[in-house]
């Protein structure tokens, strides 16, 4: 049995011409077409008899309308949000934008709009030292891709930053190498300047103060002896010394800046008679 397929409006929805309804059954499936956004129904024909199906609305595909930045340029190690939006509201199960940069930036490889929603934000770090380069934010859903460029600039004075990191938690040093080296590392990467940073001057004490300087901004198991620390025994109270570290940078346009942290822990660990 043969039943006649029509569209009210084929612009928005179409369907096979003819349906059969094998013998022994009482009902067939089809497939109905989405074209464009609007409502259409379907009528089914047989025998001079009509039915029609309720009213289909089809709705627009979500795709990518855009990315937009807070700021289109930020100095180097501060951060920008970005927004991606899409031209409808994402899908049941929701829409899942990758993201990709070229440039000094850090930010996450993906973002997911939740059913429903037309846009989503995210956060754009930049990396210390990347002032004077662009980068280019690229998100992609649905075989469409939208590009935003962010521009780094230098800062316009020096910053000098630094963190302490141990072997096992960050502010935290102890005494190795039979107290000759402190097992910990000072990390100054997030430091900024006008120009290019030649010289990271690091000093660090307890009763006693040693200094080293550095070309690059990473300095690990810094060098000491025993006379970091007082006498024997440890005092009373908490089982370690407080340890102040100094920095200092220097760039290659006589820019100079300082910081310091004096709430390192320094852990003797059994060495120089502690």
């Amino acid at each position: 049995m043969n039943i006649a397929l029509s569209s009210s409006n084929p612009a928005v929805a179409t369907v096979p011409g003819t349906v059969t309804i094998q013998g022994g059954s009482s009902s067939a499936t089809f497939t109905v077409t989405a074209v464009a956004p609007g409502t259409a129904t379907i009528v089914a024909t047989m025998s001079g008899s009509s039915v029609q199906s309720a009213a289909l609305t089809v709705t627009a595909r979500a795709a990518l309308a855009g990315i937009s930045l807070t700021a289109s340029s930020v100095v180097e190690g501060d951060a920008v949000t970005a927004t991606a939006t899409l031209t409808a509201a994402a899908p049941a199960g929701g829409a899942l934008v990758a993201l990709s940069s070229s440039g000094p930036v850090i930010m996450p490889a993906s973002v997911t709009l939740s059913a429903g929603e037309t846009s989503t934000r995210f956060s754009i770090s930049t990396r210390p030292r990347g002032g004077g380069l662009s980068a280019t934010i690229t998100a992609s859903y649905g075989g469409a891709s939208v590009s935003a460029v962010l521009s780094v600039t230098k800062p316009s004075v020096a910053i000098a930053r630094f963190g302490v990191t141990g072997p096992t938690e960050t502010e935290t040093c102890e005494m190795s190498n039979g107290g000759r080296t402190l097992n910990c590392t000072f990390d100054g990467n997030t430091s900024s300047a006008p120009g290019n940073i030649v010289a990271y001057d690091w000093s660090y004490a307890v009763a006693g103060t040693f200094a080293q300087t550095t070309s690059g901004p990473v300095l690990t198991n810094p060098a000491v002896d025993c006379s970091l620390l007082p006498p024997p025994p440890m005092p009373p109270g908490n089982p370690w010394f407080t340890l102040t570290i100094k920095l200092k940078i220097h760039d290659d346009r006589g820019n100079v800046a300082e910081a310091t942290d004096s709430g390192a822990r320094l852990l003797p660990h059994g060495a120089c008679g502690f």
